[in-house]
């Protein structure tokens, strides 16, 4: 899980903004919507993110820079050399001259050195810290300036695990040495990460298990709104037979009017067909409504998340989806069957009702001043909120900040 975000120079986002989730242990929590950070750390975080504001206020970006993020550790060496990287600055002189920064603190396993399976997932988890630095310049393309991640211990100071400096030169804690990796490092791109470039051309180095901690973010976002072909989604059932399996599971129990989706050949590609209840014959995708098709598009990235205990990132949650529905898929993130690993949901919405469903931690809010800079501040943070307030009332009031104003 993700315990703090900073981002700085990023869309609409000038200066540095900080969404820090960890909680104290005298906060209660009957319901097991916080999961502590590590062992005898005394502290916690959200399983649930909610970011609310109005229209272009900057939620959006805030995912963006987590999709960024995975994008740069997971993907970034595949891309064409000397290539833009596929983000803006904050749009004014002093913004594109500026580099990008996204530092995020997490949790993962103590022992990055050690790659067997089966011992790795019986390591404790420990705090790091990953920094990246960023610049794109018209006609010079984009450029890593730096990177660097560092371990956390519970005491003492932090470690570094390897750095990238703006010379290019790789400096690694002797146990993660890289001298037998030279010929691979002299492959390293400006606008391509190190993790993203060992993973490409090696197999075997020891810090692709952060490499394995990015792959583990699945969004629906990224430099615009992405809205997957309907071939794409169904493509990701059939090669995934075992989310399938888990929708249809889902489907029946939260009662959309359907009782299976079912995958068909068609001379076309792939297609699907619905049962519903008290219908003779199945339905097309086509003719299904709005709401159930966001569902089944967004379902992937929510259940992923929930089997590999990674963060699933999601942009206007909901957009189509049912209000009843909502609820149901947050619940999913407190309960321990269906969320053993302790997965983390991230998602941006508009319907004030969800307010109701949330704890004041889990909550924060975009706002864009005059000069249309985002500011992002968390419902905890403002004076005088009391656990027992009604948020939504509030919030639709005016009591919080970040509504849209009219006239």
């Amino acid at each position: 899980m993700i315990h703090r975000l900073e981002i700085e120079n990023f869309y609409s986002i000038s200066e540095t903004q900080v969404i820090d989730l960890r909680i104290g242990a005298k906060v209660p929590d009957e319901e097991g919507r916080f999961a502590e950070i590590r062992d005898g750390a005394g502290e916690r975080v959200p399983k649930t993110v909610a970011l609310f504001g109005a229209n272009a206020s900057g939620k959006s970006n805030v995912l963006k820079a987590l999709a960024l993020l995975r994008w740069l550790l997971v993907d970034s060496a595949k891309e064409a050399p000397d290539g833009m990287l596929p983000f803006m600055s904050f749009a004014d002189a002093a913004g594109v001259a500026t580099p990008t920064r996204i530092k995020v603190h997490f949790e993962w396993f103590s022992d990055l050195s050690n790659t067997n399976l089966r011992e790795m997932e019986a390591q404790p988890y420990v705090q790091y810290s990953y920094e990246v630095r960023l610049l794109n310049l018209a006609g010079q393309g984009g450029k890593v300036l730096s990177e660097e991640l560092r371990l956390h211990p519970l005491l003492g100071k932090s470690k570094r695990i390897f750095e990238r400096g703006e010379d290019g030169k790789v400096l690694t804690d002797p146990k993660y040495s890289m001298k037998r990796y030279s010929q691979i490092l002299a492959k390293l791109r400006k606008n391509a990460t190190l993790t993203s470039t060992l993973a490409q051309f090696s197999g075997d180095f020891p810090v692709l298990l952060f490499w394995d901690w990015a792959k583990r973010i699945p969004s629906n976002i990224f430099l615009d709104k992405v809205d997957l072909p309907e071939a794409s989604i169904l493509q990701y059932y059939a090669e995934h037979p075992d989310i399938l399996g888990r929708l249809n599971e889902v489907i029946d129990r939260i009662d959309l009017g359907l009782s299976s989706m079912s995958l068909v050949q068609f001379p076309a590609g792939i297609g699907a067909t619905f049962a519903h209840r008290g219908l003779d014959r199945p339905l097309l995708f086509q003719f299904e409504s709005e709401g159930t098709k966001s569902f089944i598009k967004i379902f992937p990235y929510i259940k992923e998340a929930l089997i590999v205990g990674g963060i699933a990132v999601v942009d206007e949650f909901d957009s189509t989806i049912h209000p009843s529905l909502l609820p149901e898929i947050l619940r999913w993130f407190h309960d321990p069957k269906e969320n053993p690993r302790n997965a983390q949901l991230w998602f941006s919405g508009h319907s004030a009702s969800l307010l109701e469903e949330l704890k004041k931690e889990e909550i924060f809010f975009t706002e864009k001043d005059q000069q249309g800079r985002t500011k992002i501040y968390g419902l905890r943070d403002i004076e005088s909120v009391r656990r027992s307030d009604n948020f939504y009332q509030k919030y639709l009031g005016g009591v919080y900040g970040a509504v849209p104003r009219i006239g």
